[in-house]
């Protein structure tokens, strides 16, 4: 890790807890069938990549909910609750490490969100951690929705890398999507795939990024 300047993160599984089971299985009670090929983390329908590029409105996805599934009988709040039962929250060290690594490398957030999703977790911020928004803990925080791209297509790693004057060999990106560090691996950034056998601080020590 000498050579590692800069520091991307992803943020769901990475920082901030999700469970995209809770998810399936909310849609399922809501009578959403075939949820594999509807919603998961490894792919999805396309109406959900059209929402975390900002393509489409919270109201369009919405209406795009109830065509999908054919279930015109779902109102707005049941579908938020559904979509939104995915958001965990935080674990304790998280935020804090945050600032460690903060305080040693060029800090940068980049999340595949959507408009839903990106206010429920500012509500939590605020609730829970008395913060604003994330932008404490990065010298930039990026996230598709608002961006018009998303993660895994290579322009939205280019415009971060560009706009931040980053050297790719010098980058660290973290996530837990494989899909995502394959084009970040293409375009020359150093990776690591957090899985769920480990902690963002297990591996932060583990791999001398931050030292006790």
């Amino acid at each position: 890790m000498n050579k590692i300047r800069n520091i991307i993160f992803d943020y769901g599984n990475v920082i901030f807890t999700i469970d995209f089971n809770k998810a399936q299985h909310s849609f399922t009670e809501l009578g959403v069938k075939n949820i594999e090929h509807f919603f998961s983390h490894k792919g999805h329908d396309s109406l959900f990549d059209q929402f975390e590029q900002g393509y489409i409105s919270s109201s369009e996805f919405r209406d795009g909910i109830r065509k999908v599934t054919g279930i015109q009988s779902l109102n707005d709040d049941e579908i938020d609750k559904a979509w939104n039962s995915l958001l965990i929250g935080v674990p304790e060290p998280n935020h804090d490490l945050l600032l460690k690594v903060k305080e040693k490398y060029r800090t940068f957030l980049l999340s595949n969100n959507n408009e839903i999703h990106y206010n429920w977790i500012m509500d939590y911020l605020q609730r829970e951690h008395q913060l604003e928004s994330n932008a404490i803990f990065f010298e930039k925080d990026y996230y598709s929705h608002l961006m018009k791209m998303r993660k895994p297509n290579r322009e939205i790693f280019e415009f971060v890398l560009r706009e931040n004057n980053l050297n790719p060999d010098e980058t660290l990106f973290i996530d837990d999507s494989p899909q995502h560090l394959k084009t970040a691996d293409m375009l020359g950034l150093n990776t690591h795939l957090l899985t769920a056998d480990e902690t963002l601080e297990s591996y932060l020590y583990d791999s001398g990024i931050l030292s006790k």
